[in-house]
């Protein structure tokens, strides 16, 4: 780091999914023989173990669920009734988890942070 960054945290942020289109894409290529779906969660651990003694604080974020938002409801309006209340990831919930990540405290930084409704089975 530069002097002029001193008492400056920079946050890196790798956002991966274990349901959905990512899921589905890491069996299609694990099926080739491709590793995929791990690379993410790989690399942020080595950019962590690399940068995190210089300051720079890495996370990766697994969002493990539907998100409620615009484009699923638009088109999936039964999605949202049939998880019931509080069965998606609000958004707002999402953006205060990023925030959370951001803002911590470098003795107690968080490496992985995994994101779901609490009534989503894993």
């Amino acid at each position: 780091m530069g002097s002029n960054q001193k008492g400056q945290v920079a946050v890196v942020v790798g956002v991966g999914a274990k349901q959905g289109l990512g899921a589905a894409l890491a069996r299609r290529f694990a099926r080739e023989g491709l590793h995929t779906f791990v690379a993410l969660r790989s690399v942020a651990q080595g950019m962590a173990r690399e940068f995190g003694p210089r300051g720079l604080h890495v996370g990766h974020v697994i969002i493990d669920g539907v998100i409620d938002g615009d484009q699923v409801n638009g088109r999936f309006p039964q999605l949202k009734e049939a998880r019931g209340e509080q069965g998606m990831l609000n958004i707002d919930a999402i953006a205060d988890a990023f925030w959370m990540l951001h803002a911590q405290h470098p003795s107690a930084w968080t490496q992985e942070l995994d994101l779901r409704p609490f009534k989503e089975e894993f």
